[in-house]
């Protein structure tokens, strides 16, 4: 079985992308999801975060959550705002952000690699969002939201991918209001899409960016569906799920910082003293936003410092150690703030790069926090050794922007 495959997307009809196309799932509250609906009916939140056209207080794990997902999508079909591709094909997805661009393809890409680890995983999932998608995917008959893949920077993909968007207009091209502009392409010819399949072959790994719980939840619906029809071979839509992939050579990926509720029973005096044990703390007159690997900003009763950390402790040898989230947690917040589980521990909490060093500051001179850390963002290369190494990465290490967006293109299993 190949690693991708085309396939026929469900898309927006001509004229309406703009309508329908909405943010990630994920990455806002049903508050703001309720908010980013009112007066645009077709939007795909509708799909994704159903439970925006059901009475507040609705449990968005509720059964009658996933219905009315199944009944909008098929409205938006009925009515024509969504239509199906006649025949499979892949789609060059573009996405630019202010000066970066990055070019990759909408595929589905094989269950079966997934599960045998040639596409590569950094994270580990939680149950509850995993059964969440699960039960998404089986209400809807489809998989709505791609999963965000890497793979390494090749010219024989990469330079195709740039050809079709030099010969042709976009089919789609809309920017959405946090200035993102999202372009379509679709490769619907058997030799482009041969030879994309063969390049992609040819790769030794594709890495998963973001959607592990998506990936998990497709191969767990893919297993379900060979339970039940057992004479199957394999290579249904089923086996295959929605993503992108674009090249690692055109990642951004934004640091991911951290603010912290209080100093763990310690006064700043002694807390500094602590600090300047491991790092080598100098007091900064301007925010800090660290420029290479090893450097910190911390941000304490209204003052900035730059740590700096000793070369000695980086253990090179090892992908997870070395990076700057386990130095900061395994040198300062674990053993200093006494935070063993950030993953689960309430007195720390995690800020996107995209919100600026104003995102920091403000939630510690709101009293809501009492310090804050900057960091050097993780390289992509730094998330392929993880990969590479069957490791997980610490939770909140890597920010990818910008962002793609859900209805654009959708895969439908039935």
């Amino acid at each position: 079985m190949s690693l991708i495959k085309p396939f026929a997307g469900l898309r927006p009809a001509p004229g309406r992308a703009a309508e329908v196309a909405a943010p990630p799932y994920d990455v806002m509250s049903t508050a703001e999801a309720r908010t980013m609906v009112a007066d645009r009916p077709w939007s795909f939140l509708h799909i994704s975060r159903p439970e925006v056209d059901l009475p507040e207080g609705v449990d968005p794990y509720g059964a009658a959550v996933y219905e009315r997902a199944r009944a909008n999508l098929a409205t938006m079909i009925d009515e024509g705002i969504l239509v199906r591709d006649p025949q499979p094909r892949y789609y060059v997805y573009r996405l630019t952000m202010g000066a970066h661009r990055q070019t990759g393809l909408a595929v589905t890409a094989s269950v079966a690699a997934y599960e045998n680890d040639r596409i590569r995983r950094h994270e580990l999932t939680r149950p509850v969002k995993e059964d969440d998608r699960v039960r998404q995917i089986e209400a809807l008959g489809a998989q709505t939201g791609p999963v965000f893949l890497v793979h390494p920077s090749t010219p024989a993909i990469d330079d195709r991918l740039e050809a079709v968007t030099r010969r042709d207009a976009p089919e789609v091209d809309i920017t959405r209001a946090d200035g993102v502009r999202h372009e379509l392409w679709s490769i619907a010819e058997p030799e482009p899409i041969a030879e994309l399949t063969a390049a992609f072959e040819a790769l030794p790994a594709l890495y998963v960016a973001d959607g592990h719980h998506r990936c998990a939840a497709a191969a767990r619906v893919a297993a379900r569906r060979r339970d039940a029809m057992p004479n199957q071979d394999g290579d249904t839509p089923a086996d295959h799920f929605l993503a992108v992939t674009f090249p690692h050579t055109q990642m951004q990926v934004l640091d991911y910082n951290r603010v912290v509720r209080d100093l763990n029973g310690l006064d700043a005096e002694t807390f500094l003293r602590r600090v300047g044990e491991v790092f080598e703390v100098t007091p900064s007159g301007a925010p800090v936003k660290p420029v290479r690997p090893g450097q910190f900003g911390l941000y304490l009763d209204g003052a900035w410092y730059l740590l700096a950390i000793g070369v000695e402790r980086i253990p090179q040898d090892d992908p997870v150690a070395r990076l700057d989230v386990s130095l900061l947690q395994e040198h300062l917040i674990g053993p200093i703030l006494g935070i063993a589980d950030p993953r689960r521990d309430e007195r720390i909490d995690f800020v996107g790069g995209i919100r600026g060093l104003g995102g920091l500051t403000a939630r510690v001179d709101s009293g809501e926090m009492c310090l804050a850390f900057t960091l050097f963002a993780t390289r992509i290369e730094d998330l392929m050794a993880v990969a590479d190494a069957g490791a997980v990465m610490p939770p909140k290490s890597t920010w990818f922007e910008p962002k793609l967006a859900d209805g654009l293109v959708s895969h439908l299993l039935d």
